[in-house]
């Protein structure tokens, strides 16, 4: 029986490179039509010009040359009515002077302005193709845009399959396992730490994707005055048992004094999970170390996520923040993920007021979140609890 092959997922990336490609030929095809249809016209208005130019002053030169024969056959009586009844008519015309010829600075006058209509034609030409081709340059930008966007939501819809079928089937696994074997004590605990941590990876899966809906409804945060160390203690804590599971080695260094800034401690929650998990997820296997520093910096308190992972390519860091951005090909990546945490991360950030950055190191890679730092009152001051 004939099987139906279905195409490979390259099709899509290929499909995208011909794309580009037709685009970029098109493009040039059109700039080289535009270049040599307006190069053809500037030529021709030149030539037309210098046509009609040199058919008027025949025409003038002719009409003084009449005028002159009919001067020269009037009766004396009526040549001086004769005189002024044609020099009305033909002002460009010098009748005070035998014979009759243009007058002095008509040809020069008439000889300037076709020039300047030339002037004219050879300003606009450019300007007409410029804007052309600015216009075909931003529809292709669009297409570009909207071609990477497609790219970047098939990547999404492919690594959301993976995200949400693996600890589905892995879950399974390990029930079928609990369900039909006799295990020891511990063996069933192991089991069940494993249930824990595939149930915690689909429930970040499922957060990431609601929280850019919120997002992308207008979600706002519920800000209040905390003190940064505190809110990193909390979220750590939450998070330290999992990122350890994985293999990380998670150290934190607290600042010395309060950071009292303006933030959501759960919208905050996302921002440094996301930064703590795409450490973990980018380092080595082994130990991971991942390094969280707290402290202030002008009127701005800062926390940084350090690993001593692959790095980022400082290529990609523009792109890094763009929501279903995964740096490498999806086929052949590695690393788990839907392409929403540093979306997320920047996102929620700028709605506290403040900004991420990423810094690559010489080994690994550096993230910093800066929150503007809150006046705090004397109460807050004295309750604000220090980390150890």
């Amino acid at each position: 029986m004939q099987q139906n092959v279905s195409p490979p997922r390259t099709s899509l990336a290929s499909a995208f490179r011909r794309s580009r490609w037709r685009a970029g030929v098109a493009f040039w095809l059109i700039v080289v039509f535009m270049v040599a249809q307006v190069s053809w016209w500037l030529i021709f208005q030149r030539d037309y010009l210098e046509k009609a130019t040199l058919a008027t002053i025949a025409a003038w030169q002719h009409q003084a040359s009449l005028a002159q024969q009919v001067l020269e056959v009037a009766p004396p009586a009526s040549l001086a009515a004769l005189r002024g009844r044609l020099a009305a008519e033909h002002p460009y015309l010098d009748f005070s002077q035998t014979p009759v010829r243009l007058q002095a600075g008509v040809l020069e006058e008439y000889q300037r302005q076709q020039k300047s209509y030339l002037r004219m034609f050879a300003y606009e030409a450019p300007f007409f193709v410029l804007v052309i081709l600015l216009g075909i340059w931003l529809i292709a930008q669009s297409r570009r845009s909207d071609q990477e966007l497609k790219r970047r939501q098939q990547n999404f819809l492919m690594a959301a399959t993976h995200e949400f079928r693996t600890p589905i089937s892995t879950m399974r696994l390990v029930l079928e396992t609990i369900q039909y074997r006799e295990l020891s004590r511990e063996k069933q605990q192991e089991y069940l730490r494993r249930l824990e941590l595939e149930l915690k990876r689909l429930q970040d899966a499922s957060e990431r994707v609601l929280a850019t809906a919120r997002l992308e409804q207008g979600f706002m945060t519920r800000k209040a005055v905390h003190d940064l160390n505190t809110v990193v203690t909390e979220i750590v804590a939450e998070q330290r048992g999992a990122l350890e599971a994985q293999g990380a080695r998670l150290s934190v260094e607290f600042s010395g004094a309060p950071l009292p800034v303006d933030v959501d401690p759960a919208a905050f929650g996302i921002v440094l999970s996301n930064l703590l998990d795409n450490a973990v997820k980018y380092s080595p296997d082994g130990e991971k170390p991942v390094i969280v520093r707290l402290g202030q910096q002008l009127n701005e308190a800062f926390v940084s996520v350090e690993d001593r992972g692959s790095g980022i390519d400082p290529k990609e860091i523009p792109h890094i923040f763009d929501q279903f951005y995964r740096v490498g090909n999806e086929l052949t990546r590695a690393a788990r993920g839907l392409g929403l945490g540093l979306f997320l991360a920047q996102s929620i950030t700028e709605l506290m007021g403040g900004k991420v950055s990423c810094q690559p190191l010489e080994k690994g890679t550096r993230f910093t979140v800066s929150l503007p730092l809150e006046a705090a009152s004397a109460p807050f001051a004295e309750q604000s609890r220090r980390p150890a």
